[in-house]
């Protein structure tokens, strides 16, 4: 695809739409065909699956119905005084001695008469008496019952519902046999089964007023996977021929299997948990999919008349594209050689027309900007001129700072002509401050040259005030080297002096002391003060300002949101500056910096 990409770069715009367009409509149409042919077979077997869950609710009601209403006659039968009587009784001569037995006999074939459903009637007493409705006809096997498969599945509690074949000697009977356990009232233990068969005509006739597909089926398997129902009469009783694990694991659902002769098969099937069954549709997995191929064929069909169709289009599409851009290109070309003379014609007011008439203006435009550059280049080269005139003429006019330093060291030698020393170290103190403002324009100093200014500040603060400022740098050796940004600490200092001393009454000492962060990375410079301190709800407006004021709104803690600031910027957001207060006893500010290089040396050094 990429390879006849690059080969159609250079090809007629022609032939790339008619290319385009062919690989628009072929590549979808072939996708999309694909998708639905392979999705139609998961369509039809859903549709199969509702259609048959239909089919199996409706059966499954129906058979529910009759066999609960079948259930309630067993146990009026079992609840009968005579039946009662007879089932706790426990020998043959009790059984004769009682002339019970001619009483049960008569309540069986009562209920075997009220109902023409009911084909046989049957109470087997476990090594004691064997009562049947058909009694008369010696060759019914009643006897035999306990020795078949299902005798001894048969729940304590409740009934076993299943198909058999009872075979006479002129015929064999289907029948749908329910079978309920006799249980002594007295020991509660078993004594008997009551077995009753149904004329299996009637679950057939429920059975075969569904139809599932052209030849499709539905048969029902109890709990063992035994046939109870199916349209082969010969497969009653008998195991199903194919993998019942995925049906006895579940309530419902839908599986592929491979059925008699190896022909593949679609299962649908649902439980019924009140009688234990699964309802088991069966459709030829053939008969289901035939519907593919006629799918498959439509796709193709349609690839092939889309395509023509827009073979027919692309062509009228490509020439109506093709002229006006080409007038365009040739009114391009006279552009580029800068013949700006002459319009393009625009004859429709679609995309290609509208760029058509945005060309004419761009290159309307274009004539109006070259002369408006040329102006402005102009008035700017002007304007540079004045400039530079300004800027001498204010260089001019400013004061020389060594005009400053010598009129300080003027007062200061007068001062110690008339013995005025303080004069004398404040207008010192004074030149050293303005020294260290103006010597250096680099942003980070070493933290003793800081200090040392600081120093300077707080002795021109203490001629001022007296006794009431005292203050101490405990700051160790080995950190005096490291980089501080220029003014960092004399701004906080200063903060200390209006907002700390100003505001008391008693003496306020302020301290600078030093230490190292808990991680090892950092150190940290921390500036305190024994003044009045800062109500909390003050502290938190400082430390929302610190985080998120911009400096240029101005107004209070200016100076301490710059050096907060200013650190952030040189070493990272993880430094800055950090305020914290006890009201009545003190206020301290802390700088966080990065301790660098030589940090273990220096600890080692200093005995840390």
């Amino acid at each position: 695809m990429l390879n006849q990409a690059v080969l159609l770069r250079d090809r007629p715009l022609v032939a790339k739409l008619l290319v385009y367009s062919a690989l628009l409509v072929v590549i979808p149409m072939m996708v999309v065909g694909i998708i639905s042919f392979n999705r139609s077979s998961t369509v039809l077997e859903e549709e199969t699956s509702q259609a048959s869950w239909q089919i199996i609710e409706q059966v499954k009601t129906h058979v529910e119905y009759y066999v609960r209403d079948m259930e309630s006659d067993m146990l009026s039968m079992v609840n009968h005084p005579a039946m009662t009587a007879l089932i706790s009784m426990r020998t043959p001569e009790e059984v004769r001695n009682s002339g019970i037995r001619r009483e049960v006999l008569q309540l069986m074939r009562n209920m075997a008469y009220s109902r023409n459903d009911i084909s046989h009637v049957t109470v087997i007493m476990d090594n004691v008496a064997v009562l049947d409705t058909e009694e008369v006809r010696s060759v019914y096997p009643a006897a035999g019952m306990p020795g078949e498969y299902w005798y001894p599945l048969v729940p304590q509690v409740g009934d076993l519902i299943i198909s058999r074949i009872i075979a006479w000697p002129d015929k064999k009977e289907p029948v749908l046999t329910i079978a309920r356990r006799l249980v002594n009232p007295r020991t509660l233990e078993s004594v008997g089964m009551l077995v009753v068969d149904i004329n299996y005509k009637r679950l057939q006739e429920i059975a075969d007023k569904v139809t599932v597909g052209r030849t499709g089926y539905m048969s029902i398997l109890d709990l063992n996977s035994h046939y109870v129902y199916h349209p082969d009469l010969s497969q009653l009783g008998k195991q199903a021929d194919y993998n019942v694990t995925s049906i006895m694991e579940s309530d419902e659902g839908t599986f592929r299997t491979r059925g008699q002769g190896g022909a593949r098969e679609f299962l649908t099937f649902s439980r019924s948990y009140a009688l234990n069954w699964h309802f088991v549709t069966s459709v030829p997995y053939g008969e289901l999919m035939q519907g593919r191929s006629y799918i498959g064929k439509t796709i193709i069909w349609a690839i092939v008349i889309t395509l023509l169709a827009a073979y027919g289009i692309g062509i009228a599409f490509a020439s109506s594209l093709v002229v006006p851009i080409r007038r365009m290109e040739r009114y391009m070309k006279k552009v580029v050689k800068g013949d700006f003379t002459g319009t393009l014609q625009v004859d429709s007011r679609d995309e290609i027309g509208l760029l058509a008439q945005g060309l004419t203006d761009m290159v309307g435009q274009l004539v109006k900007l070259l002369d408006e550059v040329y102006e402005s280049k102009l008035r700017e080269t002007r304007m540079m001129l004045h400039q530079r005139e300004t800027e001498l003429k204010v260089l001019e006019s400013q004061i020389n700072p060594h005009f400053l330093y010598n009129s300080l060291e003027t007062i200061r030698g007068m001062a110690l002509d008339r013995g005025m020393e303080d004069i004398s170290v404040m207008a010192s103190s004074l030149a050293r401050l303005l020294r260290y403002n103006l010597k250096n324009s680099s942003p980070i100093v070493t933290l003793k040259e800081e200090l040392d200014n600081c120093e300077i500040y707080l002795k021109i603060q203490k001629y001022r005030f007296e006794e009431k400022l005292e203050y101490r740098f405990d700051v160790p050796a080995w950190l005096e080297d490291k980089q501080v940004p220029k003014f960092s600490l004399q701004p906080i200092i200063e903060n200390c002096v209006i907002h700390g001393i100003e505001a008391s009454l008693g003496t306020v000492m302020i301290r600078v002391s030093a230490f190292t962060g808990e991680n090892g990375e950092s150190f940290v410079l921390e500036i305190a003060d024994t003044g009045p301190g800062i109500q909390p709800f003050k502290l938190r407006k400082i430390r929302d300002d610190i985080s998120i004021r911009d400096i240029s709104e101005g107004g209070s803690q200016i100076g301490l949101i710059n050096v907060h600031r200013r650190i952030a910027h040189l070493f990272g957001e993880v430094y800055g500056v950090e305020i914290g207060s006890k009201p009545d006893e003190c206020t301290w500010v802390r700088l966080r910096l990065p301790l660098g290089e030589g940090n273990t040396a220096a600890k080692t050094n200093d005995g840390g």
